[in-house]
Order: C-alpha cells, then sequence, then structure tokens
C-alpha cells in the first residue's frame, strides 16, 4: 500500500468505485493526517481575517475539499502551511 504524502497527489475521482480503488492501494501518510489536524493551542491562537477570493475559484476549492473529506477553510490552511514550509526551506 502506498502511503500518500501530499494532498495534491489525491485526484479528482469521476465515481465512488473509482475513489474506493484509489484508496484500497494508497493511504494517507501519518504526518499528513496529523498536519492537517490543528491542535486545541492552535485552535484557540487563530486570528480570523477576510480574503476576497473569485466565486468560481472559491467553488472549484470547496468541490477539491469535499472531494477530500475537508472542510474548505481547513484545506486552505494548510495549503498555506505547506507553502510556507516550502518557501523557508528554499532560503
Amino acid at each position: 500500500m502506498q502511503a500518500i504524502a501530499n494532498w495534491e497527489e489525491v485526484p479528482i475521482f469521476d465515481s465512488e468505485e473509482a475513489e474506493a480503488q484509489f484508496w484500497s492501494a494508497n493511504r494517507p501518510d501519518l504526518r499528513l493526517m496529523e498536519a492537517a489536524m490543528a491542535s486545541s493551542a492552535e485552535a484557540s491562537e487563530s486570528v480570523t481575517i477576510t480574503l476576497r477570493i473569485d466565486p468560481r475559484m472559491l467553488a472549484r476549492i470547496k468541490r477539491l475539499a469535499r472531494s477530500r473529506y475537508l472542510n474548505y477553510q481547513s484545506m486552505i490552511k494548510q495549503w498555506l502551511s505547506e507553502r510556507m514550509e516550502n518557501e523557508l526551506r528554499e532560503r
């Protein structure tokens, strides 16, 4: 069974059958799952912001998140966190 290290490796599925077949051969890496879950300390230190996004882009983000069984806001935070880590590593 192959471990998925990045949510980008999970495709958009055409059917439930395709999704079931994918997950029968793959599993999320434990670190990926841990990174997706905010600890209670992180949650209590969150700051609310306002971000304007094109409605079509937001609809696509929500569709992606739903296909991965994630809250779209959590997925956006995860993407930002991953990108920030990549940027800091490249320095």
